[in-house]
């Protein structure tokens, strides 16, 4: 009898000759939990000296004499090509189990540390089936779920799981013996998710009526775009309650600024607001930033130091570029972040070389231009960091999904850029933008956003000799990142300087030189990439454009 661990689902493809394939059997695949009462069952069959290990921990902790326990009595009713068992379980019960009930099942051990919890059995669940089934499904597969074994919790997640996202799923219960295809009158997606939608839309319609300079704490927030109204009305629910906000946008997007009115739209607006740039400090500074540190703790500190964690007390931290933590942090940061006692915002921590722990109340908004569930994939962020950070999130539109509001941030950007230079120059005279120059504002990119916009029109207000800043000043000011075409290639201006050719020829080269990185060098594998029939197209692309190859 073979019984299989779940490192990786195994499938069976059938392959087909000629474009051609039979019609394909179904294969019917089982997902179950163990729970007590199955381990009951095997302790029954057991002699006495061995229940005691299946029974530890159970409730009640006695055999179920004459019953086979669900799984077993619906394994002995029908028949299932593939079995997966979860269990919470450890120990040897689960291997004596699986050997016990029959039909090579494959177990998967996970830790749940609460079987009440619905987010944490949602997530277990969740990624199981992902692994065991596709979605969407590869035809011939027909899902089974037994609702019997386990808490009232797992059966509820199976069900919304399996009327949802996993859907078709054949539902089976057992009792007393007997086991059957239980019938779920309700179809989530066909019966309800219309109308959520249309709720959403309505929902979505109230968070977007107001402007953001009508609304308390957003009022340095420029723009009347669709995009912003919805996250100032999206920040503005989440600055009433004690949750935590992760904030998503690219560079210069404005996150901190959002982070800053989230707190000033809050309760906590009286307590301190403190901001942590945790990609700008190595991870011993950063642990001292946030945490503090005894004097000695390390080579120069020389006094004893309260971090941000203390400094925001009662009031909101704001941790920048979270993304940019690696795993020994994010592991501090995690268990900092879990509420000793239910309290939302109660954060327990001791300072870099003292055991002494330290409370405080902070709020937490987490910021990042990476892509954060990308990186729990690639196994470079905790997954339950992410979940602790990302209570409400939040993305921020960058600037060319906002056309409409690049004229009026322009304009308080330079009203700024004034008033400081006025403050540094006695009769300085205030810039203003021509008409083209306007023109310019809106039509161009803005791959830095905000930030970039904001160091041109520096730029140019200081090498104008004028009052007017024309389009050419801008033109002259504007950076780009060396190699990368304009994201937005339709909406070019024309004339002055403008060359077709040569934006054609740059396209060109930049895409040639994508290829080559993401291929590690490899021409064939770039071509391929390129969409070229041979690698010798791009050889000769290669060396009329003077791009260097480094493998063949």
């Amino acid at each position: 009898m073979s019984i299989r661990l779940a490192d990786g689902v195994q499938r069976n493809l059938l392959q087909c000759p000629n474009n051609w394939c039979p019609p394909m059997a179904t294969r019917r695949v089982l997902v179950s939990w163990i729970g007590y009462a199955d381990f009951r069952a095997l302790a029954a069959t057991l002699p006495e000296d061995r229940q005691a290990e299946v029974l530890r921990g159970l409730n009640p902790p006695t055999p179920l004499v004459g019953e086979a326990g669900p799984l077993r009595t619906l394994l002995d009713a029908e028949r299932f090509d593939e079995v997966h068992l979860l269990t919470g379980h450890t120990g040897p019960r689960n291997r004596l189990y699986a050997e016990w009930v029959g039909g090579g099942p494959t177990l998967h051990a996970v830790a749940v540390n609460d079987p009440t919890d619905y987010a944490e059995i949602f997530q277990l669940v969740d990624s199981r089936l992902a692994a065991i089934v596709r979605v969407p499904r590869e035809a011939g597969v027909e899902l089974c779920v037994h609702l019997s074994p386990g808490t009232p919790t797992m059966a509820a997640v199976w069900l919304l799981l399996g009327k949802s996202k996993y859907q078709p799923v054949t539902f089976y219960q057992t009792h007393g013996g007997r086991a059957w295809v239980t019938t779920v009158p309700f179809d989530l997606v066909v019966d309800y998710v219309p109308q959520v939608l249309r709720d959403a839309d309505a929902r979505l319609q109230s968070l977007a009526a107001e402007l953001p300079q009508d609304v308390q704490g957003f009022r340095e927030i420029a723009g009347e775009s669709a995009g912003i109204r919805l996250a100032v009305g999206r920040a503005r629910r989440a600055a009433r309650r004690d949750v935590s906000v992760l904030i998503l946008g690219e560079s210069g997007t404005g996150k901190e600024l959002f982070a800053r009115a989230i707190h000033e739209a809050g309760p906590r607006r009286e307590g301190a607001f403190v901001a942590i740039n945790c990609a700008a400090l190595s991870r011993e500074l950063l642990e001292s930033e946030l945490f503090g540190h005894r004097k000695g703790a390390f080579t120069g500190a020389d006094r004893d130091r309260d971090g941000a964690f203390a400094a925001a007390d009662g009031g909101t931290l704001f941790l920048d570029e979270i993304g940019e933590c690696d795993p020994a942090m994010q592991a501090k940061l995690l268990r900092v972040l879990q509420p000793p006692d239910g309290s939302p915002c109660r954060r327990v921590f001791s300072r870099v070389g003292d055991s002494r722990p330290l409370t405080s109340d902070v709020r937490i908004v987490a910021a990042t231009n990476r892509d954060l569930l990308e990186s729990v994939t690639r196994h470079e962020f905790r997954e339950d960091l992410y979940y602790r950070l990302a209570v409400v999130t939040l993305k921020l539109p960058p600037l060319r999904e906002r056309r409409g509001d690049v004229a009026m941030i322009a304009g308080r950007l330079l009203d700024r850029i004034n008033r400081e230079f006025a403050r540094q120059e006695p009769g300085f005279r205030p810039k203003r933008l021509s008409a083209s120059a306007l023109g310019f504002v809106r039509r161009h990119a803005w791959p830095g956003n905000v930030r970039q916009l904001y160091n041109t029109l520096v730029q140019a207000a200081v090498m104008t000799d004028g009052d007017l800043i024309d389009r050419r000043d801008l033109d002259d000011a504007v950076a780009e990142i060396p190699g990368r075409p304009p994201q937005d290639l339709m909406e070019l201006p024309l004339g002055e300087g403008f060359s077709l050719d040569r934006l054609l020829e740059d396209i060109r080269r930049h895409y040639l030189q994508r290829a080559l990185t993401e291929a590690a060098g490899v021409q064939r594998r770039a071509a391929e990439l390129l969409g070229y029939r041979n690698y010798q197209t791009l050889a000769a692309q290669l060396d009329r454009l003077g791009i260097k190859k480094d493998k063949h």
